[in-house]
């Protein structure tokens, strides 16, 4: 019987927190093996599904750090925030930026 898609994550986490993608582990073969069916499997299933937007990286931070709009005073007042949320307005590249660095992750997460 074939393991289903979630096992195979399971088995490669278990892999990983043994060390086997050191170079010489006796099961890092098996790393690449599970790798490649995972990636295989997530570009078919997945493959109709869109880039998120610099809303959805915002919103999915947010909703993550417990942050309400008056938290993200580096890109607006309220009012703005409210707006870009609301999807009325676009993230611009300074706010895009201090997101980033708000957030230690590329500036591609919130620039469409």
């Amino acid at each position: 019987m074939t393991p289903t898609w979630s096992k195979k994550i399971a088995y490669l986490d278990s892999l990983l927190d043994i060390g086997a993608e050191q170079e010489g582990h006796p099961l890092s073969g098996l790393i690449d093996i599970l790798s490649d069916q995972i990636e295989h499997y997530e570009s078919e299933r997945f493959a109709g599904y869109g880039k998120a937007t610099g809303l959805d990286a915002l919103k999915f931070m947010m909703a993550e750090h417990g942050l309400t709009q008056a938290d993200l005073r580096e890109v607006g007042t309220q009012g703005v925030v409210s707006e870009i949320l609301a999807g009325k307005r676009k993230l611009n590249l300074r706010q895009a930026k201090a997101l980033a660095k708000r957030f230690h992750v590329g500036l591609e997460a919130f620039v469409d």
